[in-house]
């Protein structure tokens, strides 16, 4: 019958294209065939070269190119997710930044004084005991004879402790007596405590609540950085009990903070301002927050056309133990930006006036897999508790207060709250604050994993600050500018407010120059196969066919002719196997196969014969031709047989 059209197809592409390996019977001949044959020239050399030194060098130059362009290409593989830093600088109108400013001091003093009495009369004890510091005598007494009636378990928990000479005996500035304590011992403030003039150092004591021999000692080289941290402890426990809206009012409204306002040359006020609520700094007024939707921007660079503010600082106000210093806190940041005021604000003096010239900068970096950043943070497996745009430090914060909450059962005070907890204090949670050193010494030792979780962000925005500070206001300006400023306040003309009380703050572009700072990917695929193709040229005069050509023979024709190799050697080994079982062979099989050196199963052919070796020294008895004169067998064999000679001359 006819074959179906789809089997002549594929009979003629058999007939056309015999696929049966390479012709080369051993890897010798085929590596030989290869050099002979190939466009790479320094293979060629090796074999057509004469004399051994000569081709020893040839092939030394061969294998020293083929290293060469092993080592050129891995170096262009590595470096091929590397980035190059391009700077562009443009003139243009800019978008002006949020700007939030508080008070240094969090809360009005007069106000917080029904919630912190009992800390102070503490406090003011701790420094008559240890300092011999009083403010009169009459008051101390009596804050000492309201002592018992007024006092709480929590400040016997935790005192105020001399150490004497590094060792562990302490003295309670309640009872004045001493006594030995154990625990571990942390430096707060320094690394290297000076041990030669001082004596006594100040510190407190933090145990665990559920194992009390479980303790910690913290010890500060400075007594007042020991009062200040301890009082902030217990000034943090007692905020952590105020519900916000109180703690808004506690703290300074927008017409008791602002006094002035001017941007780009026109008048602004309260409205402007948005306010926000920050746990340590109190109350704080962001102008130009982008909350209603109209960011301002200025056309102009120059202090004249930037944001002017009068502040109102109210030194006499400021809580004595819980700042030091006077002034206003300032933070310039992107609306959509968390103002990180107690980590990267910038202080503001009184009396003085401020310039805040600014240069814009926005980065841009390429993310995986040419940097580790992330574009929105939503691959970091970190809860955003700010509710703003991700940023490394937003990211921390959060790490540590999620790990906080695990640990402790309850939230730090000073950072936003996760779902479903509440902020520590000594009433609900008596183990915080030793949870909280704990785990905060962890965080700094990067033992908590959040600095491994958390990355850069791959794009930002930076205001890059100059500060320059003038006496304000000037000697001979002082007392009109001072009766005006008190009248604007609303204070009868006859009370001056003071200079101390006030800051001039000026924030402003120097100039409208916008840096655009980008990475942009160094390679492409096709610079990489360029340089590759350089490469190759350069060492071995080659191109993609000789790559291919190389793949061939290298991997395709070897491999088959080992394989072909094994197959033979394992069927050999079969065939040998199957004798063996089967023994020895029949007579009937054997008849007519005389000659011992034949094994083949088949009758020996003419062509099988012509190959047949020739027989040993001593040939085994066989029965001698017919003498036939006319029988000339010998021209088809390369040598006569010695016995077809005998025969031929009887």
């Amino acid at each position: 019958g006819a074959m179906a059209p789809g089997k002549k197809i594929t009979a003629r592409i058999k007939r056309t294209l015999p696929v049966r390996g390479p012709q080369a019977p051993t890897l010798s001949e085929l590596m030989r065939w290869y050099c002979l044959n190939t466009n790479t020239h320094g293979c060629r050399r090796i074999v057509v070269s004469r004399g051994r030194l000569r081709r020893f060098i040839w092939i030394l130059l061969t294998l020293s190119a083929v290293g060469l362009i092993l080592w050129q290409c891995a170096e262009l593989l590595m470096n091929y997710y590397s980035a190059s830093v391009s700077v562009t600088v443009q003139f243009q109108k800019l978008p002006f930044p949020a700007v939030t400013i508080c008070n240094i001091n969090p809360y009005k003093y007069s106000s917080m004084k029904d919630y912190l009495s009992e800390l102070d009369k503490e406090t003011k004890k701790a420094l008559e005991t240890f300092y011999g510091f009083s403010e009169g005598k009459s008051k101390v007494r009596r804050s000492v004879d309201e002592w018992n009636s007024t006092g709480s378990d929590f400040f016997k928990q935790i005192p105020l402790l001399k150490f004497e000479d590094f060792s562990k005996t302490v003295t309670d500035f309640r009872s004045g007596q001493k006594r030995k304590i154990e625990g571990s011992v942390f430096h707060k403030d320094s690394s290297i405590v000076n041990s030669g003039d001082s004596n006594d150092i100040i510190g407190f004591q933090l145990c665990d609540a559920n194992n009390s021999s479980e303790c910690a000692l913290y010890t500060f080289s400075s007594g007042v950085n020991a009062i200040q941290e301890w009082y902030k402890l217990h000034y943090m426990n007692i905020m952590a009990q105020i519900p916000l809206e109180t703690k808004e009012k506690l703290s300074y409204s927008a017409d008791d903070l602002l006094l002035t306002c001017f941007f780009d040359g026109l008048s602004c006020d309260k409205r402007h301002f948005t306010r926000f609520h920050h746990p340590l700094h109190g109350n704080c007024y962001t102008f130009n927050s982008g909350e209603n939707g109209t960011i301002l921007s200025t056309s102009t660079g120059g202090s004249e056309y930037g944001l002017q503010v009068v502040l109102y600082i109210d030194e006499a106000d400021y809580n004595p133990f819980l700042v030091t210093s006077t002034g206003a806190k300032i933070i310039v940041h992107d609306q959509n930006e968390y103002p990180f005021i107690e980590d990267i604000g910038t202080e503001i003096e009184t009396a003085a006036a401020t310039s805040i010239g600014m240069h814009f900068t926005r980065s841009r970096k390429l993310s995986k897999p040419y940097s580790d950043c992330t574009e929105t943070g939503a691959d970091i497996p970190v809860e955003n508790l700010y509710n703003k745009s991700y940023s490394l430090q937003i990211c921390l914060h959060s790490c540590f207060q999620k790990a906080m909450v695990d640990s402790c059962g309850c939230a730090q005070y000073a950072q936003p709250l996760p779902a479903g907890a509440e902020y520590c204090n000594y009433k609900k949670n008596p183990n915080w604050m030793y949870c909280y050193y704990r785990l905060h010494e962890k965080f700094v030792k990067e033992q908590l994993g959040c600095q491994q979780i958390c990355k850069d962000a791959c794009s930002f925005k930076e205001w890059a600050l100059t500060t320059s500070i003038a006496q304000w206001p000037s000697t001979v300006s002082e007392d009109w500018m001072l009766r005006v400023l008190s009248w604007d306040k609303g204070q009868k003309i006859n009370k001056k407010l003071n200079k101390t009380d006030l800051a001039n703050l000026m924030v402003f572009y120097k100039d409208l120059n916008e840096r655009f700072i980008s990475e942009n990917p160094a390679n492409t695929l096709v610079i990489l196969l360029s340089n590759f193709g350089g490469q190759l040229g350069l060492w071995m005069s080659c191109s993609v066919v000789c790559v291919i050509e190389i793949v061939e023979v290298f991997f395709i024709d070897s491999l088959s002719i080992v394989m072909r190799r094994q197959w033979q050697k394992a069927k050999k080994w079969w065939n040998d196997r199957k004798r063996d079982r089967s023994g020895k062979a029949s007579d009937l099989e054997r008849q007519g196969h005389d000659n011992p050196v034949c094994v083949d199963e088949d009758l020996p052919t003419f062509n099988t014969a012509l190959r047949l070796p020739l027989p040993q020294d001593n040939p085994l008895p066989r029965t001698p031709p017919p003498n036939y004169s006319t029988l000339r067998l010998e021209t088809a064999f390369t040598e006569q047989l010695p016995d077809t000679l005998e025969a031929g001359q009887h």
